[in-house]
C-alpha cells in the first residue's frame, strides 16, 4: 500500500492532490493498475497505465481535469499500485478489478447474469441434450452463448424434434422400464428402453452435433435425400418422421431474423448515447446462427467520449466470458489494439475488433444500433414514468422529498414452521432485483405465527447491518422509505426496532388491506397520523399494489424453496445409517426422496452400496406398519 503522509490543507481537493503527489515521487514508469481509495478504505476508481508515473501524474492537476474527477481526487487518501510485465496485463487486471469492486468514479456494467448454452455430455455412452448455465465442469460440447434462457429452450424443443435426442437424468434414464411421454409424442427415440440401437443414437448426435456447429443446410439435405428415398420405397412412415424433422430444423432457422452470411462466430456490439444514458446492444452469432441480444446500461457514463464508453464495456464484459473470434462494433475503443490483444490473450487465439464501413455488415451494424437506440428511449421513458410516481408517493403522503430507494418487508410461513422474512428494493430505475434479500428466522424463542417477533427480527438484522457497513450513508443502502405489509402493530413494531438501534429518521408506512381485505381499499398507516387512503384508481395505489405483491410474491418463493429443502433433507436424513454416500446413491437411483419412501424392499436392494440389512431399515422406516 502507497499512501500519502498525514497532512492538514485549507481543502479536501488540495489534500487528494498532496496524498497523489507523494505516491507519484515512487512510482515506476512500467506499466501496471493503480487505485484511488478513500478514507474509509473504499475503491473511488480503478485504472491501468503504460506508465504508472506518467498517468498519475495528472492527478496533480485537477484544474484541467472535469468536476467529477475532481471530487474524486478530493476524496482520495491513499493509493495502492500493482506493476504489470505489459500493458495488455494491465488491461486485463482492470477489467477484472473494476468489475469486483465496482468502483464509484469509473464506468460500470451492470451484469450479473451468466448466459445458458446448450450442452451435448460425452459422460455417458447415450448422450444427453440439455440447457447449462454455469461453470463448465461437465464432460461435453457447449453451444452457445444464448441471450437468454427462452432463446435456448426454443432450440431446445426443436432439437428434440429434429434428433430425438433424450433430456433426461442419468437417474432417470437408468430406471425406466417403459417409454416416456416424449417418446410417445415423437421428441425422444428411447433409448432407455432399447428403442434404437447404439450406433444409430450416436449418428443422431453426430447429426445435431453438426448442427449446432452450423452445418445446418448439409444436415437438411441429407435428411430431404433419405425422405425422398423412403417414399419412393413406399416407407411412408419413415418418410413422415424425416419430413417431420426438416420441419423442426426449418422451425428454428425460421427465428433467425438477422442472420447475414460469413458470420459464423461474433458478436454485435453497438452503443448509443442520450441525454446522461447509454445503452450497448449486444447480438450473439454462433455457428452461423443468431443466438439472440440482450442490452445493457453502464453506469457513470455521463460527459464520457462513446470511445472511452466502448473500451470499458469490452473490458468488463469479457472478463468473465469466452471472446468470440470477431467482434463487430459501432464505435472503435481506446486503444483498440490493446483491447484486442489482451482479449486474444484470454482466448487463447486471435480476437479480431472492427468496425464495418460498408456493405451487409455496415447495415446489420445500423440496426443492432437502432435497436440500442430504441432499448434507451425505452429506458429513458420507463424511468420518467417510475418518477412521476416517485413524485406522486411523495406528494400523497406528504414527503420531503421523492424516494430514491423504497424497501417493502413481507414474511411467510407455514404455522411459524420455515419462517423466512423478505425484503425488496425499488427505486427511479423501477425493482432493483440484486438488491433483494431474504432473512431466514433464526429466533428460537418466538411463538409459532409471531410476525411481530419476526418482522422485529428481520428489521433489527437489517438495520444494524446496514449501521455497522454504511454508518455515513453515503453508499445508497439506506432506504428514504420502508413500507411494511400490515396495519398499525406492525407498523409499531417496526418502529420500535428503529427507536432501539437509533434511528429516526427513515420514514415508514404501513399498508393494510381493507375490510374483506380488499385490494382497492387499503389503508395506510403513518407514525402520529390518522390512517389515510387514497382513491382506488389512484397511479400510486396501483404502484404500492404492486411493490406489495412483489413483497408477497419473493416472500412466498423463498419459503416454499427452504419448505422444499427441508422436506427432502428431513425425508432421507432421518434414517439411522444414512449417511451422504447412502443418500446420494438413494437419490441418484431413484431421483427423489419421495421415490425412495415409496420404493419396494427389492427395489432398494438394487441401489449400490445398500446392503439387505439396511434396505430393510430403510423400507421399515417409511413403511413403519410392516
Amino acid at each position: 500500500m502507497l499512501s500519502g503522509r498525514d497532512h492538514e490543507s485549507a481543502s479536501p481537493l488540495a489534500g487528494g492532490v498532496e496524498v497523489i503527489s507523494a505516491v507519484v515521487a515512487t512510482l515506476p514508469g512500467s506499466p501496471g493498475v493503480y487505485r484511488m481509495i478513500n478514507a474509509r478504505g473504499d475503491v473511488l476508481y480503478v485504472g491501468k497505465a503504460k506508465s504508472l508515473k506518467k498517468r498519475v501524474v495528472a492527478y496533480t492537476r485537477p484544474e484541467r481535469m472535469p468536476l467529477r474527477l475532481q471530487r474524486m481526487i478530493a476524496e482520495t487518501a491513499s493509493m495502492e499500485v500493482v506493476t504489470t510485465r505489459t500493458e495488455v496485463e494491465a488491461l486485463l487486471l482492470e477489467s477484472n478489478l473494476i468489475k469486483s469492486l465496482g468502483p464509484r468514479y469509473n464506468i460500470l456494467l451492470k451484469d450479473d447474469k451468466s448466459f445458458p448454452h446448450i450442452l451435448i455430455t460425452a459422460d455417458h455412452d447415450w448422450a444427453q441434450v440439455l440447457k447449462h448455465r454455469g461453470a463448465r465442469s461437465r464432460k461435453g460440447e457447449y453451444f452457445g452463448p444464448f441471450a437468454s434462457a427462452g432463446a435456448v429452450n426454443q432450440t431446445l424443443a426443436a432439437l428434440q424434434r429434429a434428433f430425438l435426442l433424450r433430456s433426461c437424468s442419468d437417474s432417470v434414464f437408468a430406471s425406466r422400464t417403459r417409454p416416456c411421454l416424449l417418446f410417445q409424442i415423437k421428441r425422444c427415440c428411447a433409448p432407455c428402453v432399447d428403442r434404437i440401437a447404439l450406433d444409430d443414437y450416436q449418428a443422431l448426435v453426430e447429426e445435431a452435433r453438426a448442427f449446432l456447429s452450423g452445418h445446418s443446410q448439409r444436415i437438411q439435405r441429407d435428411l430431404a435425400t433419405r425422405m425422398e428415398a423412403a417414399s419412393q420405397a413406399m416407407e411412408y412412415e419413415q418418410a413422415a418422421l424425416f419430413r417431420d424433422r426438416i420441419r423442426a430444423l426449418s422451425r428454428i432457422q425460421a427465428h433467425q431474423d438477422v442472420n447475414p452470411a460469413e458470420l459464423e462466430e461474433a458478436d454485435l456490439v453497438a452503443l448509443h448515447q442520450a441525454g446522461d444514458g447509454a445503452c450497448i446492444q449486444v447480438f450473439f452469432f454462433r455457428s452461423g446462427c443468431n443466438y439472440g441480444n440482450r442490452a445493457y446500461f453502464p453506469m457513470h457514463v455521463q460527459g464520457q467520449e462513446p470511445a472511452e464508453i466502448m473500451a470499458a464495456f469490452l473490458g468488463q464484459f469479457y472478463a468473465d466470458k469466452m471472446p468470440p473470434r470477431e467482434i463487430l462494433l459501432s464505435h472503435e475503443p481506446d486503444e483498440a489494439g490493446i483491447v484486442a490483444e489482451a482479449l486474444s490473450e484470454k482466448a487463447g487465439r486471435k480476437v479480431v475488433l472492427s468496425v464495418p464501413k460498408r456493405g451487409d455488415r455496415k447495415r446489420l451494424m445500423e440496426h443492432v444500433t437502432d435497436n440500442a437506440r430504441d432499448a434507451l428511449g425505452r429506458r429513458m421513458a420507463e424511468s420518467g414514468a417510475q418518477r412521476k410516481l416517485l413524485d406522486g408517493l411523495a406528494e400523497a403522503f406528504g414527503l420531503e422529498a421523492a424516494p430514491e430507494r423504497i424497501e417493502v418487508y413481507d414474511n411467510s410461513h407455514i404455522q411459524g414452521a420455515d419462517a423466512v422474512g423478505a425484503m425488496i428494493v425499488a427505486g427511479p430505475e423501477g425493482l432493483m432485483k440484486s438488491s433483494y434479500r431474504k432473512f431466514n428466522i433464526r429466533s428460537a424463542d418466538l411463538v409459532p405465527g409471531d410476525d411481530f417477533g419476526m418482522m422485529r427480527e428481520v428489521l433489527t438484522r437489517r438495520f444494524s447491518r446496514a449501521q455497522k457497513e454504511d454508518p455515513d450513508r453515503d453508499r445508497g443502502v439506506w432506504p428514504d422509505l420502508v413500507l411494511i405489509d400490515g396495519g398499525l402493530g406492525q407498523l409499531n413494531a417496526a418502529l420500535g426496532v428503529l427507536a432501539e438501534l437509533g434511528i429516526d429518521d427513515v420514514t415508514m408506512i404501513g399498508i393494510a388491506k381493507g375490510p374483506d381485505r380488499n385490494a382497492g381499499r387499503e389503508r395506510f398507516f403513518l407514525p402520529g397520523r390518522e390512517p389515510i387512503s387514497l382513491e382506488s384508481r389512484h397511479p400510486v395505489l396501483y404502484f404500492l399494489q404492486r411493490l406489495r405483491d412483489e413483497a408477497h410474491r419473493f416472500a412466498i418463493g423463498t419459503h416454499r424453496a427452504r419448505r422444499s429443502k427441508g422436506l427432502v433433507k428431513s425425508a432421507l436424513d432421518g434414517v439411522p445409517g444414512i449417511g451422504p454416500a447412502r443418500k446420494k446413491s438413494l437419490l441418484h437411483h431413484f431421483g427423489s426422496a419421495r421415490a425412495v419412501a415409496a420404493a419396494g424392499l427389492g427395489d432398494l436392494e438394487a441401489v449400490e452400496g445398500i446392503s439387505g440389512a439396511m434396505a430393510k431399515k430403510i423400507h421399515d422406516y417409511f413403511h413403519p406398519e410392516g
